[in-house]
């Protein structure tokens, strides 16, 4: 007899209720989001719809929540609303980039660039989310107040803010920070409940029960029913050329977000490449649909996970509910006050901001936590497009400046071993070395960031006073390579030059350990292994110090002629 949770009544049960629970967090999340680019909250709703059967259709992860989402929409809706365009003209735009920024995530999954995924370092993406979190507080800032909405820069909107703040309706705060306050609460201490919407449904009912709209409490109106049809989007030359850029920008941000989240909730089963093209399908479907970019959500997808879900059928669920709200539940929405969905986009924003990690960061890695809180700075204080596009650079420089920056190790023989071990920067001077043996490491890929560097400090090492003393003036060098994964040409050419320089002053150049294969295919194709010679590489330190070193180190080492014998069979 099958185990009850095998059977079908179970699987289908566990199913529904964990789509249940999907569209109960997804409804008024899609509706606030669309509000906060400017659209009607139906858009919201048609972009979920349209972006679940998009992913379910192409791509590979079985839990993966897509559709608007509150990271990409602050950046678009910017970019939109500086082009100066009617309503009619914005939504065709939104609906354009949605094609855009679609095809070029499905392109790269095709081509196979998942990797692409990493480029945001954690403290970069830390601080980006961050940044979007205050463009979203600020947005959302004036409908919670029930004032008018300030425009301009951000240090001119809080000023013009903090001035109104006499003039807020005290009913519409009310509404907003208690929304805010059952929402942030409630999915705190118990995500799997629908705080969101139960916070929306009680501030909807005490709308109509108590007339709030005749007391300056906005309201959405009964909404239009049904789906669009699908059709291809059009916009002008000149507004199509101002969406590309903005499409790039775009599509990285969502296959940084679409990769995190397939990792995270991958069940073993992982395909980066797969889920672009999904995600890509999830954004020309929500385009053709008349809606605007779509992302992946890790904490619906984390709801999703939590509440039972395990197939697809979860989001078909979720998918299914939300369009029958579309086709038949437009007047359910009637009173609900704006200012409610702008309580549940202010507890969205909370959840970007990762406190936690940021205490991290300054506990552990205070350098990092500088570059985060640049680029909150980036993000909030540039043209939110412009800011996303700094900050990605920031991240790409972090990564080559730790590249850069990287420095020669010196090693020391363990006594009574055959083994050579990296000496820390602060015992440099206590390593025990043996006399004319000077044994260096270089942990990084070596490029033209860094090569430089490297050919500088080994010619300072090799006539440095301490080193001299300790050694007797070094008349072997061996360069322990098993931390340089890559060269290239800049650096191939800094080697060659090396070797012969050493030559010029007497000293043996040896490399050990040249262990990866495509380091070894560099050394080949730009002739380092020729300039140094092939004799003169070793599969340990110890080998090439018995080789080549001073005859008088054979009692430490082993026996020189043992080594030496092993390495011409090596090479032979």
């Amino acid at each position: 007899m099958a185990p009850r949770s095998a059977t079908p009544f179970n699987f289908f049960s566990r199913e529904l209720a964990a789509g249940l629970t999907l569209a109960a967090i997804a409804i008024p999340e899609q509706m606030a989001t669309a509000r906060l680019g400017g659209f009607s909250p139906q858009i919201g709703l048609i972009a979920f719809v349209a972006a679940t059967a998009g992913f379910l259709l192409l791509g590979n992860n079985r839990l993966l929540s897509a559709g608007a989402d509150s990271t990409i929409t602050p950046i678009f809706a910017g970019a939109l609303g500086a082009l100066g365009l009617t309503a009619t003209q914005l939504s065709e735009a939104a609906a354009v980039l949605a094609l855009l920024v679609g095809t070029l995530v499905a392109m790269a999954g095709v081509l196979h660039l998942g990797r692409i995924a990493d480029l945001l370092s954690k403290p970069v993406l830390t601080g980006f989310l961050a940044g979007i979190a205050v463009h979203i507080m600020l947005s959302q800032a004036p409908a919670a107040l029930g004032i008018a909405a300030p425009s301009g820069k951000v240090a001119n909107r809080l000023a013009l803010l903090w001035a109104a703040l006499p003039t807020a309706n005290l009913l519409v705060m009310l509404i907003a920070f208690g929304t805010f306050a059952v929402t942030f609460f409630i999915e705190k201490f118990s995500p799997k409940l629908p705080g969101a919407l139960l916070a929306l449904v009680i501030a909807t009912m005490l709308c109509a029960a108590f007339d709030l709209e005749q007391h300056g409490v906005a309201t959405l109106g009964a909404l239009p029913t049904g789906l669009p049809s699908p059709r291809l989007p059009l916009t002008s030359l000149a507004t199509l050329q101002a969406l590309i850029g903005l499409s790039f920008t775009l599509a990285l941000v969502v296959m940084v977000q679409t990769g995190a989240t397939t990792r995270a909730f991958s069940h073993g089963e992982s395909d980066v490449n797969r889920d672009f093209i999904g995600m890509g399908a999830a954004g020309f479907l929500s385009g053709i649909f008349g809606a605007f970019a779509v992302n992946a959500s890790p904490p619906r997808t984390a709801v999703a996970q939590e509440a039972g879900g395990r197939t697809r059928w979860t989001s078909v669920v979720a998918a299914l509910v939300t369009l029958a709200l579309l086709c038949f539940g437009s007047t359910l929405v009637a009173h609900t006050p704006t200012a409610a969905l702008a309580g549940i986009l202010l507890a969205i924003a909370t959840r970007l901001v990762h406190v936690a990690l940021l205490r991290d960061l300054l506990r552990r890695a205070p350098e990092e936590l500088v570059l985060a809180l640049l680029t909150v700075a980036l993000i909030v204080f540039l043209p939110i497009e412009t800011g996303v596009t700094a900050a990605i650079f920031l991240s790409l420089g972090h990564g080559l400046f730790s590249i850069a920056r990287t420095r020669l190790v010196l090693f020391e023989h363990v006594a009574g071993t055959t083994i050579w071990w990296p000496v820390a920067a602060a015992r440099l001077t206590e390593a025990r070395q043996v006399p004319g043996v000077l044994v260096v490491g270089f942990q990084a890929p070596l490029t033209f960031l860094n090569a430089e560097d490297f050919r500088r400090q080994l010619r300072q090492w090799i006539t440095a006073e301490w080193i001299a003393a300790e050694l007797n003036a070094p008349r072997l060098l061996v360069l322990e390579a098993s931390g340089i994964i890559e060269v290239d040409f800049t650096a191939a050419q800094i080697l060659k030059a090396l070797a012969g320089y050493l030559q010029s002053q007497g000293v043996t150049f040896a490399v050990a350990r040249l262990e990866a294969l495509r380091a070894q295919r560099d050394f080949e194709r730009f002739g380092v292994s020729e300039a140094i010679g092939t004799a003169y590489f070793f599969r340990s330190v110890a080998e090439a110090v018995a080789a080549l070193g001073p005859e008088g180190d054979a009692a430490a080492l082993g026996t020189p002629q043992q080594h030496h014998k092993q390495h011409n069979k090596q090479h032979n």
